[in-house]
């Protein structure tokens, strides 16, 4: 049976022409549907978002150039990938810093995509420092008024492409390799805020011992922003299940969501489900 030939750009499918405002709306939900596919992935292919949106190629190339010119994917042969910052460009050749993007970095993007999905319109979000949170602001939900509540450097300037999320970015000096901002002031930018969903990564995550990390300062700082959250929401890899580091950011009894792979076993995670956290593992 011979598939129907979508209509042309512009075309109703009545075969009379669209108004503008119709052609721009659709054109407006394809580039969210892009996005939202690059966002699961990091790669889409121009033959696959035809058949998906039901749109000529020609049109799809035409939307990954608007989107490539908007700064938002980088355009290559036959479709478009995840773009990232010039911002890391100076630590491309630094081991420690590739070794912390590399490790579980597939299981990363599961979690934070997985963890993304859970944010609601409107609602105010902050994050820890690290590889895995950095995954959760990559899978932010495309037009949905959000607020992002952070003191990581990085965070901030991969959201700068972002016009539809509103970033508030703390005070402090730079610390640690993960481009955190610390401090008094930085504790200081956090008064009278209202978080509704804190996302909590962290070097282990014990199930007495909770969630920590290997600094005093990023811990004072992130235990202060998990306080201020209605939903405390923990992103970690199975690799740190089970971890402890010196300083703790929060008791596991204070988290509501554990968000981990599916290498963790059913033994590794009952204890979190019996002190009520959903866990899910993805």
């Amino acid at each position: 049976m011979k598939r129907d030939r979508p209509p042309r750009p512009g075309i109703g499918p009545n075969g009379q022409p669209e108004s503008e405002g119709a052609s721009q709306d659709k054109q407006r939900v394809r580039l969210t549907a892009i996005l939202t596919g690059l966002q699961q992935t990091g790669r889409v292919a121009v033959e696959t978002l035809s058949e998906q949106l039901g749109v000529s190629v020609v049109t799809v190339r035409r939307d990954l150039d608007a989107l490539d010119e908007k700064g938002l994917l980088r355009r290559k042969h036959g479709g478009a990938v995840s773009i990232e910052p010039l911002f890391y460009e100076p630590f491309r050749r630094d081991q420690s810093f590739l070794a912390q993007v590399k490790r579980a970095a597939d299981e990363k993007r599961r979690i934070g995509r997985a963890a993304a999905a859970l944010i609601t319109a409107g609602e105010t979000i902050a994050l820890t420092p690290g590889t895995t949170t950095t995954e959760v602001i990559r899978g932010l939900p495309i037009n949905s008024n959000i607020t992002v509540v952070t003191n990581t450097v990085n965070v901030a300037m991969e959201l700068s492409q972002r016009k539809d999320v509103y970033v508030f970015v703390t005070g402090g000096h730079l610390h640690g390799e993960w481009f955190s901002l610390v401090g008094t002031a930085a504790l200081r930018s956090l008064d009278n805020m209202l978080i509704n969903t804190m996302f909590i990564g962290a070097d282990g995550m014990d199930a007495n011992w909770g969630a920590s990390c290997f600094n005093a300062d990023e811990a004072e700082l992130n235990s202060t922003m998990m306080k201020l959250a209605r939903r405390r929401v923990a992103v970690v890899d199975s690799g740190k299940l089970g971890l402890v580091a010196n300083w703790r950011i929060c008791k596991p009894e204070e988290l509501h969501v554990l968000v981990t792979d599916t290498a963790a076993t059913d033994e590794t995670v009952a204890p979190y489900l019996k002190l009520g956290i959903k866990v899910m593992r993805v």
